[in-house]
Order: C-alpha cells, then sequence, then structure tokens
C-alpha cells in the first residue's frame, strides 16, 4: 500500500476506445491499454477508490497556519 506517493497527478486521463481496446493516456507520457471488461472494472474500482479519498480528506484535520 502507498501511503504518500512521490507524485500525485491532478490532472485527469484521457480515455479513447480503437479497435475494440480501451486506452488510457494520462499525464507525464503514462499510457495503458485494456480489454473492455478490465477497463469497466478499472473504472468501478477508481471510482470506489476516489470515493474513500474524499472522505478521508474531509476528515482529516485542517491545520492552523495563520
Amino acid at each position: 500500500m502507498i501511503t504518500s506517493p512521490a507524485i500525485s497527478q491532478t490532472e485527469p486521463g484521457t480515455a479513447s476506445a480503437e479497435d475494440g481496446l480501451v486506452i488510457l493516456d494520462g499525464p507525464a507520457g503514462i499510457a495503458i491499454t485494456m480489454t473492455a471488461g478490465a477497463a469497466a472494472e478499472t473504472g468501478h474500482r477508481l471510482i470506489s477508490a476516489a470515493e474513500i479519498a474524499q472522505h478521508q480528506m474531509a476528515a482529516k484535520p485542517q491545520s492552523d497556519d495563520s
């Protein structure tokens, strides 16, 4: 489990379909090709993880640097 990634991307990737495969192009030249089934499951897992991360950030105490 990654607890503190070195670089967190803030730009979303771009998905496209070509010849029956799904291609995800991300920032910094990241690219991955998946079958439709793998892409659909990855999408579900990404949404689930994003929801968890949003809840974690909302629960995180805010620092008072004023």
